[in-house]
């Protein structure tokens, strides 16, 4: 059996190969967790994306990357799936507080890793962008933004079988304008709670 970090401590394996095995269990909102037999460390998702959101109805693999200081430091979440989100850069690596300053390396869970990482694509932080071109779109000009990440989703995370048909009409298109709106008022409203 390959390991990918020879480094993890064995009372740390063991607690992460409990809890793999906890997730497939588990049922989480919009997450399917993906093992591989081989490399236990080797943890993997498909997240799905949220609803009225642009990353709906597509599929994004999610890689939890899991460093030889595991726990006392927090893993890295990357998506392997392309994805234009302010929170995601280029190469797929995710900044979330709960991989960041929040991290409690006595009080943690993979599913809860993978909760947080699905919200975060329904409600970005363009304040702590990661992808500056994604985050400036979406605070001058929410339109550009749901398009361009809405397009990438199609392109890059929805197969042509699953298109759903919100999808087919695109703000692009003109034909969901008010759907767009009400998105974007939601979206700002969440991101500063004191907006119209």
């Amino acid at each position: 059996m390959l390991r990918q970090n020879e480094n993890v401590s064995p009372k740390v394996f063991n607690l992460l190969i409990r809890q793999m095995t906890a997730l497939q269990q588990e049922k989480l909102d919009g997450v399917q967790f993906v093992p591989n037999h081989e490399d236990p460390l080797d943890v993997q998702a498909i997240v799905e994306g949220p609803t009225q959101t642009p990353y709906e109805g597509g599929t994004y693999r999610l890689k939890i990357v899991i460093g030889a200081e595991f726990p006392q430091q927090p893993p890295r979440a990357v998506f392997l799936t392309k994805i234009f989100h302010p929170n995601i850069s280029q190469n797929g690596d995710v900044c979330v507080n709960t991989l960041k300053r929040d991290w409690d390396p006595q009080n943690w869970s993979l599913g809860h890793v993978l909760q947080v990482i699905r919200c975060l694509l329904i409600v970005p932080f363009p304040e702590s962008a990661l992808n500056e071109e994604a985050g400036r779109l979406f605070m001058e000009s929410y339109h550009e933004y749901y398009s361009h990440a809405a397009m990438m989703n199609r392109v890059h995370a929805v197969t042509a079988a699953e298109t759903p048909t919100n999808l087919v009409n695109t703000p692009e298109a003109g034909d969901n304008s008010e759907d767009l709106e009400l998105a974007r008022k939601k979206a700002m409203k969440q991101v500063h709670p004191s907006s119209p």
